[in-house]
């Protein structure tokens, strides 16, 4: 069961991808990388705190020597 809506200051993964403008994927690597900590809720429906997704926005990412430039729209 989905929250209808966090606790304050808290997001579920589709919110923190919406805030972020990322995909729900990208938070749950983000998770996996250790960039980002759940905070509590249950295993299969998270839930994140709101500066913690705003400090994995603005971490630095790695980059590869092959990867592509990014194009802005």
């Amino acid at each position: 069961m989905e929250y209808q809506q966090p606790p304050i200051g808290t997001l579920t993964t589709r919110l923190a991808a919406l805030n972020s403008g990322v995909a729900p994927a990208t938070i749950r690597d983000w998770v996996r990388r250790g960039l980002l900590a759940r905070c509590g809720g249950t295993p299969k429906r998270p839930i994140y705190r709101l500066t913690d997704v705003e400090a994995a926005r603005a971490a630095a990412k790695p980059t590869r020597d092959n990867q592509r430039a990014v194009k802005a729209a």
